[in-house]
């Protein structure tokens, strides 16, 4: 049963979609079946994908409103090597056309219930607000991924972002949890960086991933040509924190599954 979890974050270019695509890409590279759902209207992850969103027949927009099932809708990243529902601009009118539907905030966890068996993991890639699309992503959700800036009013934003999920998770998902914050665009010579991070560990503990993220030329290069970094330059800066990332997300589920009585 896969394991799904939201790639989440309420303030914009933090590195959300490319966290989504990359770390999609170095699960499949460590042998795991991945599904990557699109839910932003921008369409980002489908692009980076390497999947034309303006040639798009159905979309996740056609999954949340009942008009097919996710095989229906479903592509394949040739060169990511996961399965993509892709997302485009259809999907600016979910926010509206769900408010008249049944279950509302159910509507993506009740579409993928048939397919969960199919996958080790599924990642949503979140738009960057507190929409019904994200609602809908965080209750489809076991845990939240975050990524971060080490900035100051990124630590705002996280606190704000935290409050959400305990409210939703109270209220239409129990299980939710923070599954780990991810530091992106890290620069560890400068001095906020590492205050930052101290916060981060006295709050989030083991929750915060030792893996961070660069910045980094090819790794802002890969999606304009469709691709995730690993496939783009394998030996950048880039695809290496993805890769060392996947291998602590891997080590993370073996451990909870080593705890957890037969």
């Amino acid at each position: 049963m896969a394991k799904v979890f939201a790639i989440a974050n309420q303030k914009g270019g933090v590195g959300k979609t490319t966290s989504c695509v990359n770390l999609a890409a170095s699960l499949v590279a460590s042998q795991q079946r991945v599904l990557l759902i699109d839910l932003d209207p921008q369409g980002n992850a489908t692009t980076g994908s390497g999947v034309d969103k303006l040639a798009l027949e159905q979309s996740v927009y056609d999954v949340l409103v009942g008009h097919c099932e996710p095989a229906q809708a479903m592509q394949r990243s040739e060169h990511g090597g996961y399965d993509l529902l892709p997302a485009n601009r259809d999907l600016t009118a979910a926010e509206v056309t769900l408010l008249d539907l049944p279950n509302k905030e159910q509507r993506l966890r009740q579409a993928l219930a048939p397919i969960r068996g199919d996958y080790e993991f599924i990642l949503i890639d979140c738009p960057p607000a507190l929409s019904m699309l994200t609602i809908n992503a965080l209750v489809a959700a076991d845990g939240v991924i975050i990524p971060m800036q080490c900035e100051y009013y990124a630590l705002e934003g996280l606190s704000d972002l935290v409050n959400s999920i305990q409210r939703i998770g109270g209220l239409l998902n129990p299980q939710l949890k923070i599954e780990g914050i991810l530091r992106t665009m890290y620069d560890g010579r400068i001095g906020l960086t590492n205050e930052v991070t101290a916060q981060l560990r006295e709050h989030f503990g083991e929750a915060l991933y030792d893996t961070t993220i660069p910045r980094n030329v090819r790794l802002a290069e890969a999606p304009s040509h469709g691709m995730p970094v690993l496939v783009y330059d394998k030996s950048s800066r880039g695809a290496k924190a993805y890769q060392a990332l996947a291998g602590e997300v891997l080590a993370r589920q073996r451990e909870r599954t080593r705890r957890t009585p037969a």
